[in-house]
């Protein structure tokens, strides 16, 4: 069993044969027809032919959920096309400064729009990524079936709600299928979901089906923590409120016992 507190450091194609189709709600069937990312071979189940069951007592190896199944669009824009955009954002702010009452002209607010524009794009720098760049050429043949976990990577994002932070922590197992993902890579899948205008519903379960569109593991699990500044500053103005999400794919679903134990060991 490996176990990681937080991310390790590390060194445009989009891996989505076809975006209108992840417009589909999530089915709850699995899909045995994918293969991991960059992959062409057939990942056999390794049981030990006992009650249909694999050596550590778990259910046989099953395919997880696509992100194929999932209702979210790879909004991916370039660089030069995010930059194109800078002068009608600083253009917004500028606007957003003389309606809240303020004097744009002034010294302390010159150069505002201009840095709030670019503290914007790099909030939002998740949309130039995409899961083919992040992963790369991160996947390894491993004949390895113990869970791997990363747990408390930072998170920063946007709700897309409000624009306003939500703060946390996210901890992300698997249980591998003959393959395994570089353990920063898992940080990286954080980073690029959590970089875009969110929920933390749906960024808990991109999450989980980035990684098992990766690697088509056994099962992916994953929880997430956060505070919400939308609730914090305004609104309801809880202070110590926080939300957890969590979304739980094959074996890690099907199996309590395998469950509590990724549950556990998140918990440290």
């Amino acid at each position: 069993m490996s176990i990681v507190n937080g991310p390790t450091p590390d060194s445009d194609e989009t891996f989505l044969d076809d975006v209108a189709s992840l417009k589909s709600r999530v089915r709850a069937h699995t899909d045995p027809g994918r293969k991991p990312l960059g992959q062409d071979d057939n990942t056999e189940e390794s049981q030990d032919g006992g009650g249909g069951r694999t050596r550590r007592g778990r259910p046989p190896l099953t395919r997880v959920q696509s992100s194929r199944d999932i209702d979210i669009v790879e909004r991916t824009r370039s660089v030069d096309e995010m930059n194109r955009a800078l002068p009608d954002m600083e253009a917004a702010y500028h606007t957003i400064l003389s309606s809240v009452g303020e004097e744009p002209a002034r010294q302390g607010l010159l150069k505002t729009p201009s840095r709030a524009a670019k503290a914007l794009m790099f909030f939002t720098k998740g949309y130039q990524e995409d899961l083919h760049e992040v992963v790369s050429d991160a996947i390894f043949d491993e004949d390895c079936d113990e869970m791997v976990i990363v747990r408390d990577i930072e998170l920063f994002s946007l709700c897309e709600h409000h624009l306003v932070p939500f703060i946390g922590k996210i901890s992300v197992g698997y249980l591998p299928n003959k393959k395994v993902l570089g353990l920063s890579k898992i940080a990286r899948i954080v980073e690029m979901y959590s970089r875009r205008l969110q929920v933390q519903e749906r960024l808990t379960k991109q999450i989980a089906l980035a990684l098992s569109e990766a690697i088509q593991p056994a099962g992916v699990a994953v929880v997430c923590e956060a505070t919400h500044m939308c609730m914090v500053m305004r609104g309801v103005q809880k202070l110590n409120s926080k939300t957890v999400t969590s979304c739980m794919l094959g074996v890690f679903r099907e199996d309590p016992k395998t469950r509590e134990e990724f549950l556990t060991l998140a918990r440290g």
